[in-house]
């Protein structure tokens, strides 16, 4: 008798401890976030994103373009990512969620109208090459998971530059623009890694350049990198980056 019931004490330990350990560890779904977020209790986009400026910017030492004009995410109806197909992808960034979303070169502070939504467009720059999306929904108190980014930069070339390549890698499937063709898009449930697609062969105009990015996430964190590389793979790096 008494081992029959010192089992089955055993076992009511161990269904109370495995359910101390799922209320003490998030829902795998929504993803890890790192030890800042845990702790940013002010919710700030700060030290991930500082106000752009006028002052000249040039890509970083590897080529990256830090400088961007991001929408407020779009919200979506996304339980998995496993759903990042091409012609998933390519119905959600075809839909039409504001006026001139393929040519606007928006203002900081801008509004759109998305559904019920109101966003604002912020001009932003980052401190490393990536930009972390989920830091800035996160740090404008908006919806984090399943969601939708529109990203628009302006890239100003000394001359013409033939045989470029578009390089990028997201956390999150997304599509790329250059100057309103489509160049690259990443499908798929990825995370982020730098160069994890790159588009064919074009020609960087002389002067302005638009590069225009979608980018959706369901679980999980959002980022994404972005740099121009030469015909022989090397970074572009006398270029200036504007928001204008």
């Amino acid at each position: 008798m008494n081992i029959k019931r010192n089992a089955l004490l055993l076992a009511a330990g161990f269904v109370i401890l495995a359910a101390l350990r799922s209320q003490a560890q998030p829902p795998p779904s929504r993803g890890r976030v790192d030890s800042i977020t845990l702790n940013d209790t002010n919710r700030s986009i700060s030290p991930f994103f500082t106000r752009a400026t006028a002052l000249k910017k040039t890509p970083d030492p590897e080529g990256f373009i830090q400088r961007w004009l991001l929408l407020e995410p779009i919200n979506k109806a996304i339980r998995s990512n496993v759903v990042f197909t091409d012609n998933y992808l390519k119905t959600e960034f075809e839909t039409n969620y504001f006026p001139n979303q393929f040519t606007v070169i928006p203002k900081d502070g801008e509004k759109v109208k998305v559904g019920e939504q109101e966003l604002l467009w912020h001009a932003l720059e980052s401190p490393t090459f990536n930009l972390k999306l989920f830091r800035f929904a996160y740090g404008l108190k908006k919806q984090t998971y399943a969601v939708l980014f529109w990203a628009v930069t302006v890239v100003n070339s000394p001359r013409e530059i033939k045989n470029v390549r578009l390089a990028v890698g997201s956390n999150g499937g997304s599509t790329w623009w250059l100057n309103g063709k489509q160049a690259v898009t990443l499908d798929g449930d990825r995370r982020m890694v730098m160069d994890d697609c790159v588009s064919t062969r074009f020609t960087l105009s002389k002067g302005k350049n638009i590069i225009r990015g979608g980018l959706i996430n369901g679980p999980g964190l959002s980022d994404f990198c972005v740099r121009l590389l030469d015909e022989d793979g090397k970074p572009i790096k006398d270029l200036t980056i504007s928001l204008q």
